[in-house]
């Protein structure tokens, strides 16, 4: 087996090529297009090798590319990989060769690479963010033009009626009746667009039977359901559901040396967008489930400031509930202890139930009559 470790840039790529006994084959630099890369890696690379690139932008089309040709295919981590960014001496031809030689060693930090149709649903959940985000820079601008001008929004602005009020404002001053003309074509097109990708997401996530399991976690819904789905994809790929939570960025950074430990903020690995969606799933299965919310209120201590935090500590836990129902299949089912423990709050010492109608009080007895008083 000979391996090979590629540097990948957009204009060039160096490589070299290592025997079975770890010793410099080949060291060269192909400026070739992505397309062509396989095809000179074959040429060049004695057979059977394996294959050692950097993942980035792209990375699912060179795996695809390169599992044509290679015995083997590993994608790094590029967040793993100390020895080469933590180096003094970093270069693409030094790169190559210490990629090389982690696949040598078998020390590759490699990622996990999904198939076509699951890199394009992704791509397409993360497009649907971005035109979200574009919205709410949208809003905000209108907002501030209004401003500028000392005119208060009112409510449900975002509304066909707040929209036709929008439209009266600023007839006098041209400049600003162009600009807000086409702040509103502009906010338009940006809600079309959502529309056409939700549609898309929509045919893309109906076939999948995991993104209707998932919604039946409370809080969850189809957006939320099937970035969780896209993102997970093989959930048997975890080996433990702890794993998982580690995957998406849940697991607190840790810095433990002999009897101290201390854990810090959350690692933020993994998709940010997952995360986004899954903080708010996790403020709406609050207020929809009590086994969720006991979670939260567990965590939370009863202490206001921990409220950040709670909800950061229940949202790794729905993710990890997804990852399981993902596995054995099975839908939401509420904790029938929590729900036990609910009841009984909700009934007082004499077996009446709280916070509902309250029960009728017995008859008085009538009062004697006073003296001086007729009855």
């Amino acid at each position: 087996m000979y391996y090979v470790g590629l540097d990948i840039h957009q204009r060039s790529t160096s490589v070299e090529i290592l025997d079975c006994n770890g010793k410099l084959v080949k060291r060269g630099e192909w400026k070739l297009p992505w397309p062509q890369l396989a095809d000179q890696l074959k040429k060049e690379a004695p057979a059977p090798f394996a294959v050692c690139f950097e993942a980035s932008c792209g990375y699912g089309f060179l795996y695809e590319q390169f599992s044509a040709v290679a015995q083997q295919v590993k994608a790094a981590h590029p967040g793993s990989l100390r020895l080469i960014y933590k180096s003094k001496r970093k270069n693409n031809r030094v790169d190559a060769g210490k990629l090389a030689r982690l696949l040598y060693l078998d020390a590759v930090p490699s990622v996990y690479v999904p198939g076509r149709e699951t890199r394009l649903w992704r791509q397409t959940i993360e497009f649907r963010q971005t035109l979200l985000t574009r919205l709410v820079t949208l809003k905000n601008q209108i907002r501030a033009s209004l401003r500028e001008r000392g005119i208060a929004a009112p409510k449900g602005l975002w509304t066909v009626k707040g929209a036709t009020w929008f439209k009266t404002q600023g007839e006098i001053d041209d400049a600003w009746a162009l600009r807000r003309d086409l702040l509103i074509e502009e906010l338009s097109e940006l809600r079309k667009k959502i529309k056409r990708v939700e549609l898309q997401l929509k045919s893309m996530s109906s076939p999948r039977p995991g993104v209707a399991l998932l919604m039946t976690i409370p809080g969850i819904g189809p957006r939320t359901a099937e970035a969780l789905a896209a993102y997970i994809d093989n959930a048997n790929r975890f080996s433990s559901i702890r794993k998982a939570g580690s995957y998406f960025g849940w697991d607190p950074c840790q810095d433990a040396s002999a009897d101290k430990n201390r854990l810090g903020h959350i690692t933020r690995d993994g998709p940010a967008t997952v995360r986004k969606l899954m903080v708010e799933a996790a403020w709406q299965g609050v207020r929809r489930s009590l086994t969720i919310k006991a979670f939260y209120d567990r965590v939370t201590r009863n202490d206001p400031d921990r409220k950040k935090i709670a909800i950061v500590a229940t949202a790794h836990y729905m993710t990890r509930v997804a990852v399981s129902m993902l596995k054995s299949g099975e839908v939401w089912r509420e904790d029938p202890r929590v729900a036990k423990d609910a009841g009984e709050k909700q009934t007082d010492s004499t077996g009446h139930a709280l916070g509902g109608s309250a029960p009728k009080p017995p008859p008085r007895k009538p009062l004697p009559p006073v003296e001086g008083q007729s009855e």
